[in-house]
């Protein structure tokens, strides 16, 4: 498990692509119960160990992923991404090159829960919801181009929907239009950076998760960004 920051009150890891961050109805393992077990080992706790999701992503995405060791901290978190306190910065490998360097998109989303997917529009929809992201083309190789996505909004499969809408697919996204998958079953989306403010001592924090070594194919990326 790749612990990126840890301290009384809160734990971020770096999640795999693949791995889910809360156990689904069928029960498989999910990232939730393996850091339950980490802090129960570590502080020798007697039972389960409290732990609160802040935030979710994706099953097939990778990267930063906030938790709240206390209630207290869970409670300010909460409260602190409702009103939009979170920066949320993602990288994402595109098939084809975007129609700008660097764009606002702007529409709505409506999700369809039945088949696990989102569809964008320029206008309201039934049901639907604002959906703001920011583009930027920071580097491109042979085939691929890879973006940096500032995240406004935080909806289902937003940055997935938003991106394949303008012709850019990501990487390994079949359900969103991506011309196969990746070998390790997930996408080429990886949640880079969060910034936030501690739920106690009010310091700025800023948490960045390394991208997947397979992203060479740009070079160093982690350089880049």
């Amino acid at each position: 498990m790749d612990i990126l920051y840890e301290d009384n009150h809160i734990i971020v890891v770096n999640k795999k692509a693949g791995e889910l961050v809360q156990p689904d109805t069928n029960g498989e393992a999910a990232l939730e119960q393996r850091v339950k077990e980490y802090l129960r080992v570590k502080y020798n706790k007697p039972g389960e160990a409290f732990l609160g999701v802040v935030h979710r992503i994706d099953r097939p995405v990778s990267g930063v992923v906030l938790f709240a060791k206390t209630s207290k901290a869970l409670v300010r978190l909460n409260e602190q991404l409702k009103n939009r306190g979170f920066k949320k910065e993602y990288l994402a490998i595109v098939e084809n090159q975007p129609p700008k360097s660097k764009e606002h998109l702007k529409g709505y989303i409506t999700r369809n829960s039945k088949i696990n997917k989102s569809f964008v529009s320029n206008t309201p929809k039934q049901n639907s919801k604002s959906a703001e992201l920011i583009y930027e083309l920071i580097a491109t190789s042979e085939r691929y181009f890879l973006l940096k996505v500032e995240l406004l909004t935080g909806r289902h499969h937003q940055i997935r929907t938003q991106l394949s809408s303008i012709g850019c697919p990501i990487k390994g996204d079949i359900k969103y239009g991506a011309k196969r998958t990746n070998n390790n079953g997930g996408i080429s989306l990886h949640s880079n950076t969060l910034t936030f403010t501690h739920p106690v001592t009010k310091e700025p924090l800023t948490i960045t998760a390394p991208a997947p070594k397979e992203w060479d194919i740009f070079g160093d990326v982690n350089k880049i960004v």
